[in-house]
């Protein structure tokens, strides 16, 4: 099993840009503002030949335990419990201060091996903080820069001489190799074989979870994986990097992405909430299944609709958590009134699955996520182009398509084209002047005759060829 390295230290050492430079991405977020990094993140990490997995943490606070700093450190304090190895950070550039002599030694008394990191180093006057690294009493400093990657084959050779070669170059697992940057998005056309290929449940299933802020979305997943993997508290906007979490459920593999709150765009000024907002949504494009958590006190709210818009224009499978259901006193009301609204609000994905929970008590999670299988099963959904065929004639004898400008459209045929979300080629006379009231006719009855509720359905019309075109009109 490979080996795990947490890095630590004070709040804007520089700790995420050391993480997106080990892992080859900018995975977290980078600002000047302290105290950016909130949840702890785990990614595969590679220092030339070393590879190992790199954990990303929030910055030490001396705090009470029941603040948003103090949970934030209890948070870094299991990440150093894990860890095989600790980075300790400190900024050369300012020097020691305080807080770093204070961590400093609650990193020591973990008896775990340490690797004094002094990063900053290529700024001017650095060399005195470097010097004063020495007393924090954890060993040599190692100058590094992490924004322009200087000192990276010294910081190599000190995990090496912390761990020993034979526990540094341990089994490296083949299966945590770093994704292609190349990876194409969910969705994308592909060339699939006109087949109705059975469901695959053995590939792991990427779900990302959205909302409001305080809507209860790290709530929710660390009740659904059992432990209090992210920071939680009555606080809004508490997270702000789009946080992985590895998770099984009934023997499926899956992964669990909790995003920042998403405000209206209007209400979105810091530049700080812009980079969460924009993390979140590439989230959102590399999942398969999105849930939208909403509060169930005050759901619906323009934002809410505008998000599940958002998720259906890309095509992913939306699954809807109506969250805070213990706050309920009239359930069965409530439920009936919400499930009204989902239908009128939401008519672009007719039949979605809406599930009640609440991520607090753990009530309706199962339920919720065989809401979440069942739409991926849709979402993955494929029809065999003779079953539509036979579909298009009787939906055509009984509503044929309208005559527009004193000419009646025709339809010749129709075939599934992709999937992920279902994509349709319609092959018709005169595609620009198709009524779009008539496709959404053809996708509503689509749904029905297929059983295919709840996900995008994608139609796109073509003009079918006309063998005589181009060739001149003979004279008798």
């Amino acid at each position: 099993m490979g080996i795990k390295v947490a890095i630590t230290g004070r709040p804007n050492v520089g700790k995420s840009t050391l993480f997106n430079r080990l892992a080859g991405r900018k995975l977290a977020l980078v600002d000047d503002t302290p105290g950016v990094t909130r949840d702890r993140r785990v990614h595969p990490a590679k220092l030339y030949d070393l590879h190992f997995e790199v954990i990303d943490t929030a910055g030490f606070e001396d705090a009470a335990a029941a603040t948003l700093q103090g949970r934030m450190r209890a948070q870094t304090e299991i990440a150093i419990d894990e860890a095989d190895l600790i980075f300790f950070m400190v900024d050369a550039r300012a020097g020691l201060l305080p807080d770093d002599r204070t961590f400093a030694e609650i990193v020591r008394r973990s008896g775990k091996p340490v690797v004094l990191v002094a990063n900053k180093a290529e700024a001017r006057g650095a060399g005195t903080g470097l010097l004063e690294a020495w007393e924090l009493g954890l060993g040599e400093p190692v100058p590094i820069s992490a924004e322009h990657g200087q000192g990276m084959p010294d910081l190599r050779d000190a995990v090496i001489g912390a761990l020993g070669e034979a526990r540094a170059f341990g089994e490296e697992d083949e299966g945590e190799s770093l994704p292609a940057e190349s990876e194409p998005l969910i969705g994308e056309d592909v060339a699939d074989p006109d087949v109705e290929t059975p469901y695959d449940d053995t590939k792991p299933l990427r779900i990302a979870v959205v909302g409001r802020p305080n809507a209860g979305k790290s709530t929710l997943i660390n009740t659904l994986i059992g432990e209090e993997r992210l920071l939680t508290g009555p606080e809004a906007g508490i997270t702000r990097d789009s946080i992985s979490v590895e998770w099984e459920w009934r023997g499926r593999r899956m992964k669990l992405f909790d995003t920042a709150g998403m405000r209206r765009k209007a209400k979105v000024q810091e530049k700080l909430e812009k980079l969460s907002v924009a993390d979140g949504l590439r989230a959102v494009r590399f999942a398969e299944v999105v849930i939208v958590v909403l509060d169930a006190t005050i759901p619906f709210e323009k934002q809410d609709l505008q998000i599940a818009d958002l998720i259906i224009r890309e095509g992913r499978a939306p699954v809807i958590a109506f969250n805070k259901w213990d706050l309920i006193d009239n359930p069965q009301e409530v439920l009936a009134d919400l499930r009204e609204k989902t239908e009128r609000l939401l008519p672009q994905v007719r039949g979605v699955q809406a599930v009640p929970v609440s991520a607090e008590t753990g009530r309706g999670l199962d339920r919720l996520m065989e809401a979440v299988l069942k739409t991926h099963k849709v979402w993955n959904s494929r029809v065999s182009t003779g079953r539509l065929n036979r579909w298009l004639e009787r939906v055509l004898t009984h509503h044929p398509p309208p005559a527009v400008a004193g000419r009646r459209l025709k339809i010749k045929y129709v075939t599934q084209a992709k999937t992920r979300p279902p994509g349709f080629v319609l092959s018709c006379s005169r595609p620009e002047a198709m009524p779009q009231s008539y496709v959404r006719y053809l996708v509503n009855n689509l749904r029905e005759a297929f059983d295919i509720p709840g996900v995008p359905i994608r139609v796109a019309l073509r003009a079918s060829e006309n063998p005589f075109a181009g060739k001149a009109k003979k004279r008798s």
